[in-house]
């Protein structure tokens, strides 16, 4: 792991407590002088045992898990594991509960973004970034706490639909942040897009050339910043987003800038999917009708004596897919999001595997690093949004 020094290089430990570094993240930096020769992450700080956990609960249960991996867009994480065990069970789910779960996953790529934007905008200085983001996120997090009665691990993409259906306080108080939030957005762009110092930070810096991200298995805005098209709500449609009018936002230079600029473009863009979402969303169940995946409803176990038998056998020994592995992809916050599972016909995934965005993203921080200045590393680190939870699994 160590990086061996020349005559006129030194070596600099960036984190894992440093602030700048996203998390519990070190980074080994070559330096002559202020110039970055070369750079090696270290990771391994955060490590929680996620994937092996996993694979001694029931299906039901690893959702909680999936919340605590990607913690700033919980809700996608939750539907992308939910997907791929539907697709174990062969189950459709109705349309209703589609356009739900997209309702609420691009509320949670709005919520990821301003997370982000607010702590790169603190490490390059503008201050008043940080607080402007969390003020608009803290919306969010309210619908979610009405939605479920938590703000961040709510839990509530269930496999077969969702824990309920949306509460009467959900519409309008996503109405109002449809109102409320392309103000707000104006206001972030007047705030740095054509700042001259913000500007001056970040283009050309950390340029990442488009045939180097896809050869490390770069997604996201990482990827899309390079100029890559590449979105898998566009690519390989899940849970009806083939039915929502949206655009696929890419930058030119693959620079920190262009990074900043396709977030910024993206976070309107999930507005307008949202109000697509409302404006459209079906009537129907907001689950499938099926004992032996999801619980019978609360007031008929008192009356019926198999919908106890159910209820009891589904908590007891969980779902039971047939023998077979699957592998589902969705676009979440930071790219690609996918989960790989193994059933073997038990009531635990065989083999639970995540192939999380920030992870391979990551990798390309040395090729971006190269050459920049110390000052630099810190936005280019930050360009990239990783979250630890996703990468020491």
């Amino acid at each position: 792991m160590a990086i061996q020094p020349r005559e006129d290089t030194m070596i600099l430990n960036l984190g894992p407590q440093h602030p700048s570094t996203h998390g519990v993240l070190r980074v080994l930096v070559e330096l002559e002088g202020e110039t970055v020769l070369n750079v090696k992450p270290d990771i391994g700080y955060l490590h929680t045992g996620i994937e092996k956990s996993g694979e001694r609960l029931k299906y039901q249960q690893v959702i909680t898990l999936c919340d605590r991996m990607g913690y700033l867009d919980n809700m996608m994480d939750e539907l992308a594991y939910v997907l791929a065990v539907e697709k174990l069970l062969g189950i459709e789910v109705p349309e209703r509960v589609k356009w739900i779960r997209v309702l609420l996953a691009e509320l949670e790529r709005i919520s990821s973004h301003l997370v982000w934007i607010g702590t790169h905008g603190l490490d390059l200085g503008a201050m008043s970034m940080f607080m402007y983001a969390f003020r608009e996120r803290e919306k969010i997090l309210d619908i979610k706490e009405n939605l479920s009665g938590v703000r961040m691990m709510t839990s509530f993409i269930r496999i077969g639909g969702l824990a309920q259906d949306l509460t009467p306080q959900f519409e309008p108080m996503v109405r109002e942040f449809i109102r409320y939030f392309p103000q707000r957005l104006q206001e972030y762009n007047e705030l740095l897009t054509k700042n001259e110092i913000w500007v001056e930070r970040t283009k050309g810096v950390g340029v990442l050339p488009p045939d180097v991200a896809i050869n490390m298995g770069c997604s996201g805005p990482t990827l899309r910043g390079s100029g890559v098209p590449y979105d898998v709500r566009k690519t390989m449609p899940y849970s009806g987003y083939e039915n929502f009018d949206f655009e696929v936002m890419v930058g030119r230079n693959g620079d920190v800038y262009d990074r900043f600029w396709v977030r910024i473009q993206e976070m309107a863009q999930s507005l307008r999917i949202v109000e697509q979402a409302l404006d459209g969303l079906p009537e129907g169940p907001w689950r499938i009708d099926d004992r032996k995946i999801v619980p019978p409803p609360k007031d008929e176990i008192v009356t019926s004596m198999e919908s106890l038998i159910h209820h009891f056998k589904l908590y007891t020994e969980g779902l039971k897919p047939p023998v077979g592995e699957v592998y589902q992809a969705i676009e979440g916050g930071r790219g690609e999001m996918g989960y790989y599972v193994v059933s073997n016909a038990t009531g635990k995934p065989y083999r639970f595997h995540m192939r999380a965005p920030s992870f391979y993203n990551l990798q390309a921080l040395p090729k971006m690093a190269h050459r920049c200045l110390i000052a630099d590393l810190v936005a280019i680190i930050g360009s990239t949004d990783i979250v630890l939870g996703e990468i020491d699994r």
